[in-house]
């Protein structure tokens, strides 16, 4: 009996140790302007939001087995192109996407760590649109709840909330809201994939389109990683139609296919709530479950 229950014991710590190894370590530091995570010890990515920048964003976004970022900083050709980003342009005259600081800036004002360590990081902001000589259009706080469910694959909750500090009009613009540059190796246009929720694949059958997601990836020596977006089912607009481009660039947007095809006009106090998944992930859609993961987001509620 003595031994039966050795045995035992000996099998529920093993379970257990087993488990503590399965659940990621997740940290965040913040130095500077940036918010560095880690997982496991590895460097995931950093929250940057310097003045210097045109707005807050993610980057690098290390994929889960090469450790090299799914996105890309900068690019010659598309400079205002930076990694994971929100903004907008044609904002009440401003524009808070593009290259050019005078003509309209996202400024953090409090980007705080308000969890850190055990299997989640969550980093809060609150951000002020500014340009000169003009009354700052828009107010938003943002929530990121970062975590690691499975070895193989990272997640970003994005949770933005835009309060209009005044009457707000956003004109036609393919400039807005939450974006993702892929870095060159995972372009389709060197080999690599973009696919939507419809399995309508590349910039020609998905621009326009609306869906509920984008997975894009591609091959690196002999492992394939990328960058999925999910649109939640609570987003104004759902499913919004993607901005993509075949050289590595998506984006959810109604604002370049505006309701009536007229000017998006919000009044003083309206909150405009954005809820986006990021999956960062090894393997194909299929490999990664893309879909499955969507069907198990569309059901959270907000955080």
């Amino acid at each position: 009996m003595r031994n039966i229950l050795l045995r035992s014991l000996m099998i529920f710590s093993g379970l257990m140790f087993s488990l503590n190894l399965s659940a990621a370590k997740i940290t965040a530091e913040k130095v500077g302007s940036k918010i560095n995570v880690t997982v496991n010890g590895k460097f995931f990515t950093s929250y940057i939001f310097s003045e210097d920048e045109k707005y807050p964003f993610f980057f690098p976004v290390n994929g889960p087995l090469s450790g090299g970022s799914v996105t890309s900083m900068r690019n010659a050709v598309y400079p205002h192109h930076t990694s994971l980003f929100f903004g907008c342009d044609m904002v009440n005259g401003g524009n808070y996407w593009q290259e050019g600081l005078d003509r309209g800036r996202i400024i953090s004002v409090n980007a705080q760590i308000e969890k850190q360590g055990g299997d989640t990081v969550i980093i809060t902001d609150e951000c002020i649109w500014i340009r000169p000589g003009a009354l700052s259009p828009v107010k938003d706080t943002r929530r990121f709840i970062i975590t690691a469910p499975a070895e193989k694959y990272y997640q970003i909750d994005v949770e933005i909330s835009m309060e209009m500090l005044m009457d707000v009009v956003i004109r036609k613009t393919n400039h807005s809201l939450f974006s993702a540059r892929m870095t060159a190796d995972l372009a389709v246009t060197n080999g690599g994939t973009m696919i939507n929720a419809e399995g309508l694949k590349g910039e020609k059958d998905t621009f326009g389109k609306g869906s509920a997601w984008i997975d894009f990836y591609g091959k690196r020596g002999n492992i394939i990683e990328g960058l999925a977006i999910l649109q939640h089912p609570s987003n104004p607009w759902y499913p919004s139609p993607w901005f993509t481009r075949d050289y590595g660039f998506m984006s959810p947007t109604p604002m370049y296919w505006p309701q009536n095809d007229k000017d998006t006009s919000m009044k003083k106090g309206t909150v405009l709530v954005l809820r986006y998944r990021v999956l960062v992930h090894s393997g194909s859609h299929t490999d990664a479950d893309i879909a499955g993961k969507f069907d198990e987001y569309k059901k959270t509620s907000t955080y």
